[in-house]
């Protein structure tokens, strides 16, 4: 899933960077040159919800669109509380994960 969407941002103008895990993430920092994270709300074990509070705390400001396989309300809940600019289900479109980067990174759709 991560290489798709790499492809599908590349093809569409974005530079996008792939992490293993939310430590690798964290390790990673820089994240003033990104101009919206995609995370997981599962990170193989990890919350990408309490990541984003993490980084939240930490000072950052990037805007954050969840991805899920689980389209629970209390995980709807707990993103939109969180401070998401987008929570997006899967399988979603192509276009709709476009449409939603660029609305985040402040481009037309």
């Amino acid at each position: 899933m991560r290489r798709s969407m790499e492809r599908l941002l590349r093809n569409h103008g974005f530079t996008a960077v792939l992490f293993e895990s939310a430590g690798a993430l964290l390790r990673h920092g820089r994240l003033e040159d990104a101009c919206c994270l995609v995370l997981d709300i599962n990170l193989n074990g990890e919350s990408g919800i309490a990541l984003r509070r993490k980084l939240a705390s930490d000072g950052a400001t990037v805007p954050v669109i969840y991805i899920t396989g689980n389209d629970s309300q209390a995980n709807q809940a707990a993103a939109i509380q969180s401070g998401c600019t987008a929570c997006l289900s899967k399988p979603f479109a192509a276009r709709e994960l476009i449409e939603t980067v660029e609305r985040a990174c402040g481009k037309s759709a």
